[in-house]
This record gives C-alpha cells, sequence and structure tokens, in this order.
C-alpha cells in the first residue's frame, strides 16, 4: 500500500513539473528562484565584453554627434536643426521615423524591431537662453554674445542613446533576440512643456520599461523619490484699458499694474508657504512705451512643490491671487497652461541593474588636461567644489527620505506611467551653477565625449538584461504596480485640451540662427568643434605662478 502511494506521488510530482508555467506561476517563482535568462551565464559574458569593445569603437561617432548638437544651440520647441541631425542617423540605421508627434513639430518616435520587451531610450534636446560659450575655455568666452547654448548639457545625451541602441541593434539582428527599440527626444524639457503631453497623448502606453539619460557629473542612478520637486507653468494674461499716461492717466486700465499687483500679493504670499515650495515668474510683457497706459500685460510662473495636492494649492492660489488684482485694476484675466510635471519616483529593480554595469564599467580616465580645465573653471567661479572632476563612483542609490524642495523635470511623468529610471552620466564639471554659460564649457570636449561613452556602455549593458532577462521587467512592473503606485495615482497637471507652446522661443531664435549657422559644426573639416573654433584645449585665464612653483599652466588662443 505504500508503494502504491509513494509511487502514485512520483508520478503526481512528475505530472506537475511538466506543466507549461503560467505567468502568475512565473512571476511568483522569479522571487524565490534563480534568475531566468534567455542566453547562457559564459554567451551573457561575451555579450557583453562585445558591447564594452564596440561602444570604444564608436567614440568618434559619438563625439561627432555631441560636438554637432553642441553647435546647434537650439532654444525649447525650436529644435529644428537637432531633430532633424538625429532623425537622419536613426533613418540611416534602419529606425522608423515618426515625426509631428501630438502636433509638435520637434519632436519625434523612432522605431525598430519586433516584439516584447518594448524598451524606450529617451534624453532631452534643448538648451538654454544666454548661455553661449566657446568649449574648453575656463572663463566666460561666448560663441555668440547673448545667443543661447547648452549651458546645462543636453546636447550629449541623444548621442549617448543612439550610440547604446545601434551595438545592440546589431547584437539583436545576428542572435535573433526579440524586442523593440522605441528612441525619442525631450522637447523643451526646459520649458517642462512636451512629456505630460506625450503621456496624455497614449504615446507611452505599449512600453515596457523606459531609460531615461542625463548629463552630471558622475556616473549615477537612484530608485523611489528623488527628492525633486513637481511643477505646473502658468502665464497670465492681464488685459485694460490703454490711455494718454499724461494726458488722461485716469481714462485708463493698467494691465501692468494688476501684473505687478499680483506679483505684490503673490510674494507676500510666499510667508505662508511650506518651505519645499519654489516659485518664480518673469514679465513677458509689460506693455510698449511708458506714455501709453499698457493694456496687455503678462506674467510667467512656475508653481513648485513635492506632491500633486501641493502644487494644485499653489496653482489655484495663484489664480485667486491673479483674479484679485483684477479687481484692483477693473482688468480681466485669462490664464493658459504652458508645461507640467510630476514629483520624480523611479524604479528599484532596473535602477540595482543599472547600478550593476555602473560598477562594472567604472569612470572615465580624466586627462591632466581634463582636470586643468575643471579645476580652473571652479576656481574662476569661486566654487566651493575645488577638486576638479569625480574620482569616485557615487554609491547612492537610495530614495531621498526627506527634502526642502528643489528642481523638476518631466520624465517625472513618464516614471508615474511605466517602470523608468534616470541615467546620470559625468560630461559635466562639479561644483557649477546650472542653466548658466559655464555649464557649457565642458559640454563639447573630451570630458563629455568621455562621459557619454561611459554611460553607453551602462545603457547597452542594462539593455541587453532587459532584453534576454524576462524576470528584469516583470520585477520592474511588479515594483511600479505593487510599490510605487499602490497608495499614489497619477492625475496630469494639463488638461485634455492643453496644447503645447509650441511658439514659445520664435523670435529669439530667428534673430540668432542667421549667425549660428555660420559657426555649426562641420565633421568632414574638423576633428572636433573646438579644432573648428581654433581652441587650444584647455585654455585658462594666465596667473601669477604660486611660491615655489615653475609653471602657469595651459593657455590657448581662441
Amino acid at each position: 500500500m505504500k508503494k502504491n502511494v509513494y509511487a502514485l506521488f512520483k508520478l503526481m510530482l512528475l505530472f506537475w513539473l511538466c506543466q507549461p508555467t503560467t505567468f502568475a506561476q512565473s512571476k511568483k517563482a522569479s522571487t524565490v528562484s534563480a534568475e531566468v535568462t534567455l542566453i547562457d551565464t559564459k554567451k551573457l559574458e561575451k555579450l557583453r565584453k562585445e558591447i564594452l569593445e564596440e561602444i570604444d569603437k564608436k567614440q568618434v561617432f559619438s563625439q561627432q554627434m555631441v560636438d554637432m548638437i553642441f553647435s546647434f544651440g537650439e532654444l525649447g520647441f525650436q529644435e529644428y536643426e537637432t531633430s532633424n541631425y538625429i532623425t537622419n542617423i536613426l533613418e540611416k540605421e534602419g529606425f522608423t521615423i515618426e515625426k509631428g508627434v501630438s502636433g509638435i513639430p520637434t519632436a519625434w518616435i523612432a522605431r525598430w524591431g519586433n516584439g516584447k520587451p518594448v524598451i524606450a531610450l529617451g534624453s532631452d534636446i534643448d538648451c538654454i537662453p544666454k548661455a553661449s560659450q566657446k568649449p574648453g575655455v575656463a572663463y566666460h568666452d561666448p560663441i555668440i554674445e547673448g545667443a543661447p547654448g547648452h549651458g546645462e548639457g543636453h546636447n550629449s545625451g541623444q548621442a549617448l542613446n543612439i550610440t547604446a541602441a545601434i551595438v545592440i541593434k546589431k547584437i539583436m539582428e545576428r542572435e535573433k533576440i526579440a524586442g523593440t527599440l522605441v528612441l525619442w527626444p525631450g522637447v523643451a524639457e526646459e520649458l517642462v512643456g512636451t512629456k505630460a503631453i506625450f503621456v496624455r497623448d497614449g504615446h507611452f502606453k505599449n512600453i515596457d520599461a523606459c531609460i531615461f539619460t542625463h548629463v552630471a557629473n558622475n556616473l549615477g542612478v537612484q530608485w523611489g523619490d528623488n527628492g525633486g520637486n513637481g511643477l505646473v507653468s502658468v502665464k497670465f494674461n492681464f488685459e485694460g484699458e490703454a490711455a494718454h499716461a499724461a494726458g488722461a492717466p485716469w481714462r485708463g486700465k493698467s494691465a501692468l499694474d494688476a501684473v505687478e499687483l499680483m506679483n505684490i500679493g503673490w510674494n507676500f504670499k510666499r510667508e505662508h508657504l511650506y518651505p519645499s515650495q519654489r516659485s518664480h515668474y518673469v514679465i513677458v510683457d509689460g506693455g510698449d512705451q511708458p506714455n501709453v497706459v499698457p493694456s496687455k500685460a503678462s506674467v510667467w510662473y512656475y508653481f513648485r512643490e513635492r506632491t500633486y495636492p501641493k502644487i494644485k494649492e499653489l496653482y489655484e492660489s495663484g489664480v485667486a491671487i491673479a483674479k484679485g488684482a483684477t479687481m484692483m485694476t477693473g482688468t480681466t484675466m485669462s490664464y493658459e497652461v504652458l508645461g507640467s510635471a510630476w514629483p520624480g519616483h523611479f524604479n528599484k529593480p532596473i535602477a540595482e541593474n543599472v547600478f550593476e554595469h555602473i560598477k562594472r564599467v567604472g569612470l572615465p580616465k580624466w586627462s591632466e588636461e581634463d582636470q586643468l580645465l575643471a579645476t580652473s573653471l571652479q576656481a574662476e567661479l569661486k566654487s566651493p567644489e575645488k577638486k576638479g572632476l569625480a574620482m569616485k563612483i557615487d554609491t547612492t542609490i537610495e530614495p531621498v527620505l526627506v527634502s526642502m524642495g528643489g528642481g523638476s523635470d518631466d520624465i517625472a511623468d513618464i516614471s508615474w506611467n511605466l517602470p523608468t529610471v534616470v541615467l546620470r552620466y559625468p560630461s559635466n564639471i562639479p561644483g557649477l551653477p546650472g542653466h548658466h554659460w559655464a555649464n557649457a564649457i565642458s559640454m563639447a570636449t573630451p570630458i563629455a565625449h568621455k562621459g557619454v561613452t561611459a554611460g553607453a556602455k551602462v545603457e547597452a549593458l542594462t539593455l541587453l538584461d532587459m532584453l534576454v532577462k524576462p524576470d528584469l521587467i516583470t520585477k520592474a512592473w511588479d515594483y511600479y504596480k505593487n510599490e510605487q503606485t499602490k497608495d499614489v495615482k497619477y492625475e496630469s497637471l494639463i488638461s485634455p485640451t492643453d496644447k503645447p507652446a509650441i511658439n514659445l522661443n520664435q523670435q529669439i531664435m530667428a534673430k540668432f540662427r542667421p549667425e549660428m549657422k555660420k559657426v555649426y559644426y562641420d565633421p568632414t573639416k574638423y576633428k572636433s568643434y573646438m579644432e573648428q573654433l581654433g581652441i587650444t584645449y584647455p585654455t585658462v585665464r594666465k596667473v601669477a605662478p604660486a611660491e615655489g612653483s615653475t609653471t602657469t599652466g595651459k593657455s590657448g588662443g581662441n
């Protein structure tokens, strides 16, 4: 009897082990069993080695992209040269391009491959007003005075993504690995102007995961709350009645008065706001000339806070104060949302995978010239950071537990709709102000070129794992559904009828583009943009040598 029961038990066990594993079973098993891969460990290591070698071979390709986009220097919504250049490269590599996404002329989506997983690679492409700067020169020396420039470093991320994608694409084709690569640009990120619209319009509905890349001064990644603020960008338009400002001012109703009263009201409101808030404004239209009472005036606000409810509260307070200003001046008011961003929250399983590859790749080997540029610029700006470029990887990938607020990035809207991480790569110099001409100095130099290559290696290794390790995507969605969005649900700060502000920056670019075109980078004639501009690397201020020293440091012409 016992033998029969034992035989029956073995038969039942064998039958169970031979059954197809359901998705639910495999998802549960992934948390307790060894990681499942579609290729063996030996083959995986061989492919990883190949990736590192192939990306090294593409350093000139990456460098030329970095330098070319740097030379375009286009502001948000006006990135025409940049988008045409990038999409032409991707078309030649076999990607299918959809242009004019969400009614934005400079937005596009590039696709290649078949089947799952579908992985999106994104990076921003716009630049900063009045940030024109010669690369490799450690003091203020604009290429064109007053022109825009890449004073954050958005000229580098697409080069990183495309380099990684091309190398992975080659391996996918040869090894017959299923998957789809989707590349896309962060248009007008400095205006937080498009990513919430991309989400609203459904462009990320069928994406399994997103890797976003952003310039930094170290290799890094983070999961959970990144400590940043979300925001809503709102322009308030006031309308009154014109009159002769001296002859009959009593007949006028000043729209500019309403703007100024709104600003006064908001500045008094600040005393009663949380320390984590950040709010700031610019008067974009203050009238035409002093002797005419302004019939129209506009002020543009960013309202930033740490949570969606608090952002909404600031927004509603701003509207109420604007209405109060109309009551005091007899004017009328309308307002429009120009952009928005949620506070960021990023995916733990993918971030942990990225960090393993960060440790594998390591920081670039900085030359004496690279460090001289960095330390000279830090001294020029009297920066509290004086040690030059990063020499150790930032090992902090944990969430921010306490934050007093800070900057915003609309990649957060993507992160609240699918598993997303931000890979930071070292192409800038520590201790700089940000949104400043100084941040452009390294962005077409060997510092940026080496940082992009290091970042492309990390991204490509992560992509390979996403493609051949099904558990990674499964775990990413488990974290997204059961931890990140368990108690917090995404609600857009834009409405179904809000339109992208594609007319912003048109006049500025129309003014400067003709002169900027004369100095676009020509890789057929010059190895680098610095060579084209006649810059010796690095160019630093000549200073008297310190006591006991026999050198003054390198200096070059422009």
